[in-house]
């Protein structure tokens, strides 16, 4: 239920919503843009990103590609002249390249970003937030909703930039009236346009992970391994790129919205689906040891261990409430299709089950 004509939103002018996306080509841009692309209220969607690509080759006719950078505040004022919507989607996750330069795009970028769409008069500003924004914290609660604060994590930059983005954003929004602001926090986003192997599940995993994938394919028998009982959530990148439109189409109120998958998956599960033997240790067993490791001067991407330190389940009942959001996968559908899983009987959605 992507379209307005499905989902009985409405946008002023009929087919006459212009949209520009920040970042398009990533595993966001591609749960969101062809969903824009069917969108009827949707005229033209404007991509901006630094390398140059051809939205033809893509099949998205409705875009029209601009070379930009989120660093320079004037070409994104240019590019968003006309534009009624701006969903922000650039941001750097791996830690790759130098604090300042990381800094410089993600945290001044974004506010760059909101800044331009407000001077060129834009209505509404969509940014894809994290659920790393709420920190790893041991008093968090299990679940989260929105009402519970945003925190700096401890040392995870990519959870510290997000949860100051959101902070510094509500404090824009409060001199903006006239720019509504959306915010998405969704889980780990998989799919099968995740980009890179590595960047599909979350850091503290993908040693183990690449241990099993040597293995599994090569002996006669299921590898067995150790595997704590660690809970996650898991979000499909076509469900993000629903709850986006939705923001996108105005279909509930400005604010912030949890996002992810129906369903809990553990670290046991993972090794299930890449065919090993999981034998269950206690999650306070991997906990101890990241909350030991995270306490080390790590770089950029080892910090990710932070994330282990304690569970970040998210309620998602606002999204369904507000927004009309109802996921098509599930979390353990999510890391199937990721991994290239599909079942012929399947149906979206269903326990254990992936959409075609």
């Amino acid at each position: 239920m992507t379209s307005s004509e499905s989902s009985g939103i409405t946008s002023p002018g009929g087919g006459s919503l212009q949209v520009a996306v920040t970042g398009p080509t990533g595993t966001f841009g591609a749960g969101l843009i062809p969903m824009l692309e069917r969108e009827p209220t949707v005229a033209g969607v404007v991509g901006i990103a630094r390398r140059p690509f051809d939205p033809a080759e893509r099949g998205w006719s409705k875009m029209r590609y601009r070379q930009g950078d989120v660093r320079d505040r004037d070409g994104l004022l240019e590019a968003f002249q006309g534009v009624d919507v701006v969903t922000h989607l650039a941001f750097l996750i791996t830690g790759n390249g130098s604090p300042d330069r990381i800094r410089a795009i993600n945290v001044e970028g974004t506010l760059n970003a909101y800044r331009a769409a407000a001077a060129a008069g834009a209505r509404r500003f969509v940014y894809a937030s994290s659920v790393a924004a709420y920190g790893f914290h041991p008093d968090n609660p299990v679940p989260i909703t929105e009402d519970w604060p945003v925190r700096p994590a401890a040392r995870l930059f990519y959870a510290q930039e997000k949860a100051e983005l959101e902070r510094r954003l509500q404090e824009e929004s409060a001199r903006t009236p006239d720019l509504d602001l959306y915010v998405l926090r969704p889980s780990v986003v998989l799919g099968p346009d995740a980009v890179g192997g590595k960047d599909l599940l979350p850091r503290p995993l993908m040693p183990l992970v690449e241990t099993i994938l040597r293995s599994a394919g090569r002996l006669p028998f299921r590898v067995p391994f150790a595997t704590p009982d660690f809970p996650m959530q898991f979000v499909h990148q076509r469900d993000v790129g629903q709850a986006l439109v939705r923001c996108i189409l105005g279909a509930g109120p400005p604010g912030a919205y949890n996002i992810a998958g129906d369903g809990i998956v553990t670290v046991a599960d993972i090794a299930r689906e890449l065919g090993a033997l999981p034998l269950t240790l206690p999650s306070g067993l991997l906990r101890s040891g990241a909350r030991a490791l995270s306490t080390l001067p790590l770089p950029p991407r080892a910090q990710w261990i932070e994330a282990a330190t304690h569970p970040a389940i998210m309620d998602t009942a606002r999204a369904r409430r507000d927004l009309g959001w109802r996921p098509e996968y599930d979390g353990l559908s999510a890391l199937r299709d990721t991994l290239g899983r599909r079942r012929p009987d399947s149906t979206p959605g269903g326990p254990g089950t992936t959409a075609a």
